[in-house]
């Protein structure tokens, strides 16, 4: 029972995620508003620089400074109890 109701959750989280993707349309973006007033566009480089080096740079500095000012004593794997 426990699976059936987790295929029928799942089919309804499929469903509503594809009718949000369908219902909202991309069509209106096309018409400019009053105050639009878009930027110069980004390059190939300066968006792989923006959404891809730039996260993987910041988790990089956090995890060093993670590692680097923990001071956990207890890194090594405890010894099992012998019966």
């Amino acid at each position: 029972m426990d699976k059936k109701n987790a295929l029928r959750a799942g089919a309804l989280a499929a469903g509503t995620t594809l009718m949000m993707l369908l219902m909202s349309s991309p069509a209106l973006a096309v018409a400019r508003d009053d105050g639009d007033d878009p930027g110069p566009g980004l390059s190939v480089i300066e968006t792989l620089g923006l959404y891809v080096v730039a996260p993987i740079g910041l988790f990089a500095v956090i995890t060093g400074l993670v590692m680097i000012l923990d001071r956990s004593t207890d890194r090594l794997p405890k010894a099992k109890a012998k019966a």
